[in-house]
């Protein structure tokens, strides 16, 4: 059974409901009517009804068992203007301006989430919003999750007829949000995503920290950064199984392992990978996802208070799909 199969398996034994805030994208709406077609998750579409219904009737698409909320004209609108301004006020938010972002789909989706009679369970957007349009509302209204310092972002890889990693799955982290971490958010990133593996694959993390150089074949600024987030994810959470600076043949390649790092505790066997930077992670996923023709859901997000990811604008309706169905694992 692949992954995604697995994940909307898991999904249909404790039903989760998903807010999709861009009912204006075919895609979206495509992907609504796969997933209540599937039955793993129940989804609420944002957005007027008319206009939706209409696009559905145009391209032929089903939404029948879909939720639609407007906004504009929900019966909540009042109370969630008055509970985003008690948020915000202190930030100098006044009711004016929250009544204007509240017209948007996206903030009027995280009160949603945040509304404490548990409307909905999780959000997903990106499709045409842009990463910081998604994030930045998630963590004005929901903040982070406890005990967590940094939200990052990650991707589930799945490379088809793959011997590495987790028979081909592999979480490549930060590959969505954070430019240029620190080595202390570096080893925050590794640590959340090696949660998120578990979560998700459910399966024992093997993390390696990335870089151009293997055990010190090389040495510079860069590569003391990834040594420094090892030796603190080492001391933070002792019991996982972490190495670096690792070469990414030396962390995912048993054989090259053998040679490049013979004394490596991951024996060539990561399956959560860990970029020293953005560049790194963004060309990396989209290099293995293109030449690989692997399956890349995400930017996934980790550190939120509740489930919220972001999509590529470049997704398809099954990354979607895909993406809604994790989300839903996660808000179990």
């Amino acid at each position: 059974m692949s992954f995604i199969e697995d994940i909307k398996n898991r999904a249909k034994k404790e039903m989760k409901t998903i807010i999709l805030p861009e009912s204006e994208d075919k895609r979206v709406l495509e992907a609504a009517s796969k997933v209540i077609n599937q039955g793993f998750a129940n989804i609420i579409l944002l957005g007027d009804q008319d206009k939706i219904e209409t696009e559905c009737k145009k391209y032929n698409i089903d939404i029948r068992g879909v939720k639609i909320v407007n906004p504009l004209t929900s019966d909540k609108k009042e109370e969630y203007i008055k509970k985003l301004y008690e948020l915000r006020k202190a930030k100098g938010m006044t009711i004016e301006q929250a009544e204007k972002l509240l017209k948007q789909s996206i903030y009027f989706g995280m009160m949603m989430l945040k509304d404490e009679n548990k409307v909905a369970d999780g959000l997903v957007s990106g499709a045409i919003h842009s990463t910081a349009d998604t994030l930045r509302p998630a963590l004005q209204i929901l903040k982070t999750a406890p005990n967590t310092k940094l939200v990052s972002a990650f991707f589930v890889m799945c490379v088809p007829d793959c011997e590495y990693g987790q028979n081909g799955t592999f979480i490549f982290g930060d590959s969505g949000l954070n430019q240029n971490p620190t080595a202390d958010e570096l080893s925050e990133i590794a640590i959340s995503s090696s949660k998120s593996f578990e979560v998700l694959v459910q399966k024992a993390p093997k993390v390696a920290m990335l870089s151009y150089s293997t055990k010190g074949s090389a040495k510079s600024e860069l590569t003391e950064k990834v040594i420094e987030a090892t030796n603190l994810v080492k001391e933070k959470e002792p019991k996982l199984l972490v190495d670096g600076e690792l070469q990414v043949d030396s962390a995912i390649v048993p054989e090259i392992a053998k040679s490049k790092a013979p004394d490596s505790p991951l024996k060539g066997n990561a399956n959560v990978l860990i970029f020293p930077n953005l560049d790194a992670g963004n060309i990396g996923y989209k290099l293995v996802q293109r030449l690989a023709k692997a399956e890349a859901y995400g930017p996934l997000c980790q550190g939120i208070a509740k489930p919220v990811n972001d999509l590529s604008r470049g997704c398809s309706t099954d990354d979607i799909v895909g993406v809604v169905a994790i989300t839903a694992v996660q808000a179990q």
